[in-house]
């Protein structure tokens, strides 16, 4: 019986080893070993097949959704339906100064546009949990990483600038910060 051997490294492995090692054998003395040899099942799953990843999506369309998530909710809807992929797409504005939508509506106080992004799966940072006056989000996060206390969001724009952005709602966000020193 003759042992057919595959071109993926894993199936060849197997099928030396199962056969007694004959990988170390040189290739004239292979083939005749491979004539003897006895099939072997690969216990090892099949490689899942490799997904086609999307085409990039367009810069401009990006920086512009992240834009009008700063103040145009219709705008970031219409886009949004338009090209789903958008959602946490971000951009770079310059030295490393990235945003994604959420991140804009985030600093301008955009409970709206936070809101519908979140509703469509888009990624919450501690940011927009500041703005929206999601104490029950931050505090934990902040207890278990005080650090973050001194983080910066897009633009370089404080935890506390983002829970004043939040208004009479994150109030209670606003308070605990100054409980922990942060005063801007």
């Amino acid at each position: 019986m003759t042992v057919k051997l595959d071109s993926t490294r894993r199936r060849f492995v197997s099928v030396a080893i199962g056969a007694g090692g004959l990988a170390l054998l040189p290739p004239r003395v292979l083939g005749q070993a491979q004539a003897q040899a006895q099939p072997v099942q690969s216990q090892a799953a099949p490689a899942a097949p490799r997904r086609e990843r999307p085409p990039k999506l367009a810069p401009g369309v990006v920086e512009e959704f992240v834009s009008v998530a700063h103040g145009n909710l219709e705008r970031t809807q219409q886009m949004l339906d338009e090209t789903p992929a958008l959602l946490n797409a971000t951009w770079d504005w310059g030295g490393g100064d990235w945003e994604a939508a959420i991140g804009g509506a985030g600093h301008m106080g955009r409970k709206d546009i936070a809101g519908f992004l979140l509703s469509r799966g888009a990624r919450m940072d501690i940011f927009v949990a500041a703005m929206l006056g999601r104490l029950d989000i931050l505090r934990p996060t902040l207890e278990g990483y005080p650090d973050l206390l001194h983080s910066r969001g897009p633009h370089g724009i404080s935890l506390m600038r983002h829970a004043k952005a939040g208004g009479a709602d994150a109030e209670a966000v606003a308070e605990f910060l100054r409980s922990k020193g942060i005063t801007e």
